[in-house]
């Protein structure tokens, strides 16, 4: 049986940037997901924010990670053909009270070292955010705040660190972990993988993963956040991020701009019970509804095209991560709530540092490849590089899903890339993510996806096991 150097449990967006961080070193790597493929825990309902670090406690962890995170994603994003786009933040006060809070903030966050914080007044707002409620009288704006694809992220996050060396195990769910003189052994549903050191990277069950080897001092409690997407055309109701004053638990209901155009409300956040308790509500909708025309008071609730709902894994008021005395060699990586998608390469350079302090020796590669191709996406890029495109490969102007923009040869080359599900196509590429939701295109995704991977047309998922979308000879609910 193969002996890992590390093993990473946990494909988000933690997982995936520890491991391409790793992968810089000669180094045997395994990184286990329990899901069909990488991104499917957590960071799939990521809202895809890259925080400047405005909101968070001057002597926390996270605070300072958030700003090292802020300046590293711009190099991540340069090398990885990443879509990261600075759009700034505005946090709004409506009275002298609230302004108050605001300047506050803005001196915890100059101590943090967050850079170009600025107070602006109402004729400011009313220039820059046309739209916004008349009764703001100012704002904190943060230029360094940006935007992400949280999914396209972690794919090629996995992508690369997979190009430089590090396996990566999906369908690997973790059910037993035992520590054997040197070496930790990790039964799973795969098989038994044996590892020097482990990462517990694994989000909404990094308590469960933790208590396995007696360490249980901390507990995740899920705190769910609804959110709601508003059809692309209204792309520019806001122009930069917008938010309330935060609470004690939340950066409150935000107006968000996505890389992929679409306008988002949300999240709201209550604390639940169960890890898997996705189920949105009306109650949620109204709370979001009522907060969000609060900030922008034209919003619709006939622009909403989606309902959907995460879970935030948290772990006190801080991120956990910490080498762990009692089972020496175990790094965790806990309570990694937001700002964890903007610190994500920052924990990874943590625990780089954290497994070297701890007997780990990190040789570097003679060759790294840090460098990959940017995806090409036609909703991304005007029509006349289109045209070219057509010229090269008439697969580009073979368009499955009309609502977004999405060509054959994209599903292809998603498929390509490791796509092995309905959601993974949809997350690489957004086929299926428009008004529509894939009424048009669902069954021609399918019949690709069957024919470039061999799969009968009646084992294709939505989402792995279990969420088949054919049987009985029919189309079922996935």
């Amino acid at each position: 049986m193969k002996l890992y150097d590390v093993a990473i449990i946990g494909a988000g967006i933690t997982g995936t940037s520890i491991a391409r961080e790793l992968s810089r070193y000669r180094l045997n790597i395994a990184l286990l997901e329990k899901e069909e493929e990488p991104a499917f825990g957590v960071s799939k309902s990521n809202s895809g924010i890259i925080h400047p670090g405005t909101q968070n406690p001057v002597n926390s962890l996270k605070g300072k990670l958030c700003v090292q995170g802020n300046f590293l994603i711009r190099k991540i994003s340069k090398e990885l053909g990443l879509d990261f786009k600075e759009v700034g933040e505005l946090i709004v006060s409506f009275n002298e009270e609230e302004t108050k809070e605001l300047l506050r903030l803005k001196e915890e966050a100059e101590i943090l070292g967050v850079p170009g914080l600025e107070i602006v007044d109402k004729a400011w707002l009313k220039q820059h955010e046309p739209n916004l409620n008349s009764e703001a009288v100012r704002g904190l704006y943060a230029p360094t705040a940006g935007i992400i694809s949280p999914y396209r992220m972690v794919y090629d996050l996995a992508e690369n660190a997979v190009r430089n060396g590090v396996e990566i195990h999906a369908q690997t769910k973790v059910i037993n972990i035992t520590r054997a003189d040197k070496y930790f052994e990790i039964n799973t549903s795969a098989g038994m993988f044996k590892t020097r050191y482990l990462i517990n990277a694994a989000g909404l069950f990094a308590d469960d993963i933790s208590g396995m080897l007696g360490i249980d001092d901390f507990k995740i409690k899920p705190r769910k956040g609804e959110e709601f997407i508003l059809d692309k055309k209204k792309e520019n109701l806001a122009r930069h991020l917008i938010f309330p004053l935060p609470s004690k638990i939340s950066k409150g209901v935000l107006i968000i701009k996505t890389a992929d155009g679409n306008p988002m409300i949300g999240p709201t956040a209550e604390e639940v019970e169960d890890k898997d308790d996705l189920a949105t509500s009306d109650n949620g909708l109204g709370k979001v509804l009522m907060s969000a025309r609060r900030l922008i008071p034209a919003i619709d609730d006939k622009d909403i095209i989606a309902y959907f709902a995460g879970l935030r894994p948290a772990a006190g008021d801080d991120f956990i991560i910490r080498h762990e005395v009692k089972a020496p060699g175990l790094i965790n990586v806990a309570g990694i709530q937001s700002p964890g998608l903007t610190a994500s390469p920052a924990i990874a350079l943590l625990v780089k540092d954290i497994l070297q302090n701890n007997g780990l020796g990190l040789k570097k590669k003679l060759l790294f490849r840090a460098h990959q191709g940017k995806t090409i996406h036609l909703f991304a890029i005007p029509f006349s590089k289109t045209k070219g495109l057509i010229k090269k490969d008439r697969a580009y102007g073979d368009i499955v899903c009309r609502c977004e923009m999405v060509s054959a040869r994209e599903i292809r080359d998603a498929i390509k890339h490791g796509a092995r599900t309905m959601d993974g196509i949809k997350f690489r590429t957004r086929a299926q993510a428009g008004r529509c939701h894939g009424s048009f295109c669902t069954t021609r995704i399918m019949k690709i996806l069957s024919e470039e991977t061999k799969i009968p047309l009646t084992s294709i998922t939505k989402r792995g096991k279990g969420s088949e979308i054919l049987k009985g000879g029919g189309l079922i609910d996935g």
